[in-house]
């Protein structure tokens, strides 16, 4: 029995990308793809609602699915801790749905992140530098995001890392204390710089996306776990200790 899948925001390249992966696939059906002109009740009757909007939408059609039993893969970026708290406040005992939240569905760049996490507890000095495609309409970038903040956490009780003159704007925007700098270029998919400082040595973490077919294990990994998924689950890595890429 196949997994009805609708795909909102079906139009951007994330979108399209789905919708391809989804109609490849023998364990799923791709039963609506919604645009910014369509309206969110043709998702009904899907078992998982895909959403690769914009940040200022996916709040809207994560809440709607949900509210008809519906359960999201969401792709997009903007989901804030604070924001994924209260959307785990507003499911809490939900037997019937889940959502899994991916800020990047490569599994390079989930390593990456991986490794930046186990390093941030060695380094008191760490900057990240992330580049997108000029199109890109949100900085900083998601998995940037989920960096800092994961890094942040690792350091626990080490606290704040060393980023002198943040009040100066050059100096980029502070997320878990780390200074993000977003660059927004044409001939550029995704790439994210992470640069460790220590004494008379500098680590730098690199990951390249080079073409968007990097996403397709990703996406189909999420999009298996979500037919069973209960509660909020963040981060691609989280499905890969669970060992669902296995399934």
């Amino acid at each position: 029995m196949t997994t009805k899948v609708a795909v909102v925001g079906a139009t951007g390249k994330m979108g399209q990308l789905a919708s391809q992966i989804i109609e490849a696939s023998d364990d799923f059906e791709l039963v609506a793809q919604i645009d910014s002109k369509g309206e969110l009740s043709e998702m009904l009757g899907a078992d998982i609602a895909v959403d690769v909007t914009l940040p200022a939408v996916s709040q809207g059609v994560v809440e709607y699915a949900v509210a008809h039993g519906i359960s999201v893969l969401v792709g997009t970026s903007g989901w804030s801790n604070e924001r994924i708290a209260t959307l785990e406040r507003a499911i809490a005992g939900n037997l019937a749905v889940g959502v899994i939240i991916v800020p990047n569905f490569s599994i390079g760049s989930v390593l990456a992140t991986s490794f930046a996490t186990m390093a941030a507890r060695f380094f008191d000095s760490i900057e990240i530098i992330e580049v997108h495609h000029a199109s890109k309409v949100d900085s900083p970038s998601g998995t940037a995001v989920r960096t800092a903040e994961l890094m942040g956490a690792a350091r626990g009780v080490l606290g704040p890392v060393a980023a002198p003159h943040v009040d100066q704007r050059a100096r980029g925007q502070q997320v878990s204390s780390i200074p993000i700098h977003s660059l927004r270029m044409q001939g550029i998919v995704a790439k994210q710089d992470v640069i460790f400082g220590g004494n008379g040595e500098v680590l730098t973490l690199s990951h390249e996306t080079l073409a968007p077919n990097a996403y397709e294990a990703g996406i189909l990994l999420a999009l298996r776990a979500a037919r069973t998924a209960r509660g909020v689950i963040v981060g691609l890595d989280k499905l890969i200790d669970l060992g669902l890429e296995k399934k």
